[in-house]
């Protein structure tokens, strides 16, 4: 039976610089650490990611994610250290930045949405394989160098130092959305409705993409650039299915994000050669695919039987929600 690595090359990535020698780590230790961390980032990624579902930024977590690998490599570049905390607040910077330029983009420009959530992803993206290359062309012979894990998550390596700052940020996330609630659900679902009532709903979508920027971030040493967007974007997506009120939408989507993170980290540790991050991520879609089938009143088998007035009835109500009127989410 495969287990977590008990210790790599890289493992213990914050002692490369000050030169300690870490202490190896056994499978169960291993396999714990990365339990807790993939639980807490999945719910805390349902918990943020409900809110961009409902304002359909569902993938400006993606966009941020790219913008982030730019940062990575700047903070390696600026520092020469491989401490996964000053790596990550130089992707928090630039994701910071990006989520604020998808924000400005969209107030000062005429571009549609796609259009401006592909224009930073591509060229963020773009700066930071190109700075990704660079790096690995000037320190071939330098181990701590490696940037690549964050592209694709490293989540097997995952240590005590990793789940802490996990375990802050699902702390700092969750609080933000528990005393601000009210307002981001009422800009949610009818924005303009929320600036005549005098809420700054400027500041609070720039306090929602920063919640979804940091969210990302913490996500990356788990399941890296590619694959961050769809811890936010599926459990929410999911939750959906199951659910017409805001509150209990939240829930359903943080228990999704967090069995998800269980059963891919448990799968993981048991199956040989297969990475953590993929696997909590298609396990999400496992729940996804039985959320869209059983569901009551939605699923897919539910729906078997309705009228054709009542499916014509939904259709409008459908188009009505992309038309950019509301969302068809009971608050």
């Amino acid at each position: 039976m495969n287990k977590f690595p008990v210790c790599r090359g890289d493992l213990k990535h914050d002692s490369i610089d000050s030169g300690i020698v870490p202490q190896p780590l056994t499978a169960f230790t291993q396999t714990s650490l990365v339990l807790i961390g993939t639980v807490l980032l999945g719910m805390t990624a349902g918990l943020v990611g409900t809110f961009a579902y409902l304002r359909r930024r569902a993938l400006a977590g993606d966009v941020i994610a790219h913008a982030a690998l730019p940062g990575l490599c700047m903070a390696f570049l600026l520092t020469q250290s491989r401490s996964i905390a000053v790596l990550l607040i130089g992707a928090l910077v630039t994701g910071v930045i990006g989520a604020f330029l998808m924000s400005l983009l969209r107030r000062v420009s005429r571009l549609r949405e796609d259009a401006i959530l592909g224009t930073v992803l591509s060229i963020s993206y773009g700066l930071g394989i190109a700075l990704t290359r660079t790096i690995q062309n000037n320190y071939r012979n330098d181990r701590g160098a490696d940037l690549e894990s964050f592209i694709i998550g490293r989540a097997a390596t995952m240590l005590s130092g990793d789940v802490l700052q996990i375990a802050v940020v699902a702390a700092g996330c969750s609080i933000a959305v528990l005393v601000t609630f009210k307002e981001l659900k009422l800009l949610s679902f009818d924005e303009s409705f929320c600036r005549v009532q005098g809420w700054p709903a400027t500041g609070l979508d720039l306090l929602l993409m920063f919640l979804t920027a940091v969210t990302v971030i913490a996500g990356l040493p788990a399941v890296g650039v590619v694959l961050t967007a769809a811890l936010l974007i599926i459990p929410a997506a999911a939750a959906r299915f199951w659910t017409d009120r805001l509150s209990y939408m939240m829930t359903v989507s943080a228990g999704i994000g967090g069995v998800s993170g269980a059963t891919g980290t448990l799968f993981s540790a048991n199956m040989t050669q297969m990475p953590t991050g993929p696997l909590v991520v298609l396990t999400s879609a496992v729940l996804f695919v039985i959320s869209w089938m059983f569901a009551p009143k939605r699923g897919w088998l539910w729906n078997r039987g309705v009228s054709e007035e009542e499916m014509a009835a939904a259709a409008e109500e459908l188009l009505t929600a992309e038309s950019g009127s509301r969302i068809g989410v009971s608050p």
